[in-house]
C-alpha cells in the first residue's frame, strides 16, 4: 500500500522534494501551500552548488533553456576602491555533469511547478493542527478540511508556522544583525568586475555580491549591511551611507 506524504510549503525545497518522490510507486505526494498562488514574480538570484544541481537533475533540471541560467567560473574578491584581492576558482568543484550555476529564483520555481501534475498542488492551505492517529497523523487546515498522511515534511521557511505547531512552542528566527538588499542590473557599475563571475565587494560595516543569472546579461546584486532593522528605516540614506559614500560607482546602480 502506498505511502502518503504531505509536504507543507511550496518553495524551493517542498517543491523539490515533491518531485523526487512523484515518481516512486511506493508514494502519494502532496504540496500543500497557504497562499492562494505560487508566486512567479522575476524576484532575484540563487546560487546552486554542484551537489545541488546533481540533486534537481534527477528531476530534469538540465532541460532547462541554455539562456536561462550561467555557470559563474570564479568569485572574485575587490576591495572598497574596486582593486582584486585575490580570487577562488569555482569549476574546480564542478563535473563534467553537475556544475556551479546561478540563476533567477523564479526561474527555478516555475520549473519545479511545471514537472508537478496540478493534482500534486493545493493552495490556500494553512496548517492549524496536527494530530497522531494510531500510526497516522491527522493534518487539520484553517478551512475547515483536514488530511490523514504517514508522513509529513515541513519545508515552509524560516517564518514557519508548522514547526511551532508540531513543537508545541513558539519558534521564531534569530535575527543576526544585518539587512539584504537585492536589485538586478542591465549592466555592472565598475568596468573591471567580470560579469562571467561572482563579485564579492567588501565594504566598511557591509559587503555586496554580484553574479550572473542568465546568458541575457542580467546581473544580481545583493547588499548586506549589518544595521539593526526598523520600520521606519530610509533604505536610500542607509544605501548613500554605506555603500555609494565608499565606492561612487555605485551612484548610478541604485
Amino acid at each position: 500500500m502506498k505511502k502518503k506524504i504531505a509536504v507543507i510549503g511550496s518553495g524551493i525545497a517542498g517543491l523539490t522534494i515533491a518531485n523526487l518522490f512523484k515518481n516512486n510507486l511506493n508514494f502519494e505526494i502532496m504540496v500543500y501551500e497557504k497562499e492562494k498562488t505560487l508566486s512567479l514574480e522575476e524576484g532575484y538570484g540563487i546560487q546552486l552548488a554542484p551537489n545541488s544541481v546533481s540533486i534537481l537533475n534527477k528531476i530534469g533540471l538540465s532541460s532547462l533553456d541554455n539562456k536561462e541560467f550561467s555557470n559563474p567560473s570564479n568569485l572574485n574578491f575587490y576591495s572598497s576602491d574596486n582593486h582584486k584581492i585575490c580570487d577562488l576558482n569555482l569549476s574546480r568543484f564542478n563535473s563534467e555533469e553537475f556544475k556551479y550555476t546561478t540563476l533567477k529564483r523564479s526561474v527555478l520555481i516555475e520549473f519545479l511547478k511545471n514537472e508537478l501534475f496540478a493534482n500534486n498542488l493545493r493552495f490556500g492551505k494553512e496548517v492549524k493542527k496536527i494530530s497522531q492517529i494510531k500510526e497516522k497523523l491527522l493534518i487539520n487546515f484553517k478551512d475547515n478540511t483536514n488530511d490523514l498522511v504517514d508522513f509529513i515534511v515541513i519545508s515552509d521557511g524560516v517564518f514557519s508556522n508548522t514547526k511551532s505547531i508540531v513543537e508545541n512552542k513558539s519558534i521564531q528566527p534569530v535575527y543576526n544583525g544585518s539587512i539584504a538588499i537585492r536589485t538586478i542590473l542591465k549592466n555592472l557599475p565598475v568596468s573591471n568586475y567580470d560579469k562571467n563571475s561572482i563579485s564579492l565587494i567588501m565594504l566598511k560595516n557591509s559587503h555586496i555580491v554580484i553574479y550572473p543569472i542568465n546568458k541575457k546579461g542580467e546581473l544580481n546584486v545583493v547588499c548586506i549591511i549589518r544595521q539593526k532593522l526598523s520600520n521606519n528605516i530610509d533604505l536610500k540614506a542607509l544605501i548613500k551611507k554605506e555603500i555609494i559614500s565608499q565606492n561612487k560607482k555605485f551612484r548610478k546602480s541604485f
